[in-house]
């Protein structure tokens, strides 16, 4: 089978809850630490059996939060355009992705200093546009100073609950012309851009959105996501996807779920048919 995919994963051998920068994180509602390996094992067969070419960060300790890959970079064609984060926390993975994206061919772009981004967490190709999230993690300055180096055009979307902190989280391109979205994350103007822009949106129920519905991997015609949302399965095999659900209840414990866990490498568009 020649893979539809290319995509980054970081095994969980560090992942843990060690601080508290999103709600969903507790420190006094652990991970456990053999439940998400088996979690992470599984993703990862999920996405093989899907057609998909998997390559491994290695971890290190003390950046748990490491495993999410997504955060790492916008890769765009041969150039990673590595992230600046926003919480202390986490600004120990930058030197980490950097280095691997530099070893492994690809072109190293960083922001100026002055910015936050955090990378594929944040901003998502749905055909030739840019679909930004801004505010809580990145800022809309860091997605116009990109757009301008790729020659692509942007489109800002304001997230406004803090459940929702990046915009893989609540929004999902399927196709070129399709996407997932919860629309109570986004404030007025973004649910409207998005309306107008895509022609098809396939409305998240909160119950679902809460199980991560909209963190989904998709793989050509195979869509991914944790567990517990058979309406939008229903609906998405009802739109010709093959629908396909693995446990990461894990990984929600910290905020994140298949999307959060999976960075593609040949581009968050190219498979945007």
């Amino acid at each position: 089978m020649t893979p539809t995919a290319r995509i980054l994963m970081c095994p969980p051998d560090h992942f843990g809850i060690h601080y508290e920068i999103n709600p969903w994180m507790r420190r006094e509602r652990p991970a456990d630490a053999e439940a998400a390996a088996e979690q992470w094992s599984a993703l990862c067969a999920a996405l093989r059996a899907a057609g998909a070419e998997l390559a491994l960060l290695d971890p290190v300790p003390g950046l748990p939060d490491l495993v999410f890959t997504a955060n790492a970079a916008l890769v765009f064609r041969e150039r990673a355009f590595v992230s600046r984060f926003r919480h202390a926390e986490r600004r120990g993975e930058e030197s980490v992705d950097a280095e691997w994206f530099a070893s492994n061919g690809f072109e190293v772009e960083r922001l100026p200093d002055t910015l936050f981004f955090e990378g594929a967490g944040d901003a998502l190709f749905c055909g030739d546009t840019l679909y930004a999230g801004y505010r809580i993690r990145s800022d809309i300055q860091a997605h116009q100073w990109i757009a301008r180096r790729i020659d692509r055009r942007v489109i800002p979307l304001e997230l406004v609950d803090p459940y929702y902190y990046h915009l893989d989280t609540c929004f999902c391109p399927l196709t070129s012309s399709a996407a997932l979205y919860f629309p109570p994350a986004f404030d007025a103007y973004a649910r409207t851009a998005l309306v107008e822009q895509i022609p098809t949106l396939i409305e998240v129920e909160p119950d679902e959105a809460r199980r991560f519905a909209c963190n989904a991997v998709v793989v050509g015609r195979t869509v991914v996501t944790n567990t517990g949302c058979p309406r939008l399965h229903a609906r998405l095999r009802a739109e010709g996807f093959e629908a396909v659900e693995t446990p990461l209840d894990e990984f929600v414990k910290s905020g994140g779920s298949a999307k959060c866990l999976t960075l593609r490498l040949d581009g968050e568009e190219s498979t945007r048919t």
